[in-house]
């Protein structure tokens, strides 16, 4: 929880957001979607919102398998993680290498 908590805050900063993907950051982030607690959620979902800024990160974060997490999220969680999930499912939908025909 404080690790994703961290990475949410440190990713608010564009100049840190390549250098916490390089970091291996993303496919643990994409996991703790699945956490079984709302905070947990928050914080990672938060964090991918985040990171989702940067076109590099959009294709690295939807390569990780983080649209369907982030999909399931908008039916079953909390009114904040449903925001932060829909904002970056928005932010990766806005690079054209994430769709598809």
């Amino acid at each position: 929880e404080k690790a994703a908590a961290a990475l949410q805050n440190l990713a608010a900063n564009s100049d840190n957001e390549v250098t916490i993907a390089r970091a291996g950051a993303i496919p643990p982030l994409v996991a703790l979607l699945s956490s079984a607690t709302a905070v947990v959620k928050d914080k990672a979902a938060g964090a991918l919102w985040s990171l989702a800024s940067n076109s590099d990160n959009q294709v690295a974060i939807a390569k990780a398998g983080a649209i369907p997490p982030l999909v399931a999220l908008l039916s079953s969680a909390t009114a904040v993680v449903k925001d932060k999930a829909a904002g970056a499912l928005w932010s990766l939908a806005s690079n054209s290498d994430n769709k598809v025909a």
